[in-house]
């Protein structure tokens, strides 16, 4: 596959994110300042997906919006990842309890990637979209994912996120990954501060099951001081909803390592 296609492939998508952001229909104009594509380029990707299905464009008004076609992609999605429900009742839980910003996440190759994110309701709070991807080294809810894996896979694991991680500065020395799965397996349960935001922290939780083949993990993300203060009562509603979604309740155990 060319550059181009590559693109062309990535643009395309940028333009049904940028319509999930905004809610609202956008001219080709817009469209081509906002992503900061070129004209010529931004009106044959909109031409492909009226085409294809995906837009909707209304002469009259000059204006592009999503059809159903696009719902229709993903709508599936939710029932295949979650089942049941139950950890997203779980996420639901912990958020009724805690105000502070709740995500889902799994391991995608060398990321953490948040499948489903409640916001903070708190005045000061970080911000997660949906879907974000960042490498798995990089927070606690990384952590806690990584301390299912035996030490070996560790290594390549952080090796390769290395790689992926663009600024050098963000990039992690294995003993100190190391150490961090240590205290993860240790406690039964993730914390940091400074990462991914600085000034935020993170307490994070192993959740039962899999998606996808991937161990889960569910967290709460907030100011430092916020959870600091409230540590305990933080810890122990995701440890409640941890076994809410468990048949076996003794869910205060080690972290299971895969073999």
């Amino acid at each position: 596959m060319s550059n181009a296609q590559v693109k062309s492939a990535m643009r395309a998508f940028e333009i049904l994110e940028h319509f999930r952001l905004s809610q609202q229909p956008r001219t080709m104009s817009e469209l081509s300042t906002d992503l900061g594509y070129p004209l010529s380029s931004t009106t044959v990707l909109l031409k492909t997906l009226v085409n294809l299905g995906y837009l909707n464009y209304d002469r009259s008004k000059r204006v592009y919006f999503p059809t159903t076609k696009v719902t229709g992609l993903g709508d599936w999605v939710p029932r295949a990842l979650f089942g049941s429900g139950q950890i997203i009742d779980a996420m639901n839980d912990v958020h009724a309890i805690t105000s502070e910003g709740v995500f889902v996440g799994t391991r995608n190759d060398v990321y953490l990637q948040y499948l489903k994110t409640k916001q903070s309701l708190h005045a000061l709070r970080f911000y997660i979209d949906e879907g974000t991807v960042r490498p798995i080294t990089q927070s606690a809810a990384g952590w806690v994912l990584l301390a299912t894996m035996p030490d070996d896979k560790i290594e390549n694991m952080v090796r390769r996120a290395n790689i992926a991680t663009q600024n050098p500065a963000e990039r992690v020395l294995m003993p100190e990954i190391l150490k961090s799965v240590a205290e993860v397996r240790r406690r039964g349960y993730g914390w940091a501060e400074g990462v991914p935001f600085a000034g935020g922290a993170t307490i994070a939780v192993l959740m039962p099951g899999t998606i996808l083949g991937s161990p889960v993990t569910l967290a709460v993300g907030g100011v430092t001081e916020r959870l600091k203060k409230n540590f305990d009562k933080y810890l122990g509603a995701l440890m409640a909803a941890a076994r809410s979604v468990k048949r076996d309740p003794g869910f205060d155990t080690p972290i299971h390592i895969e073999l």
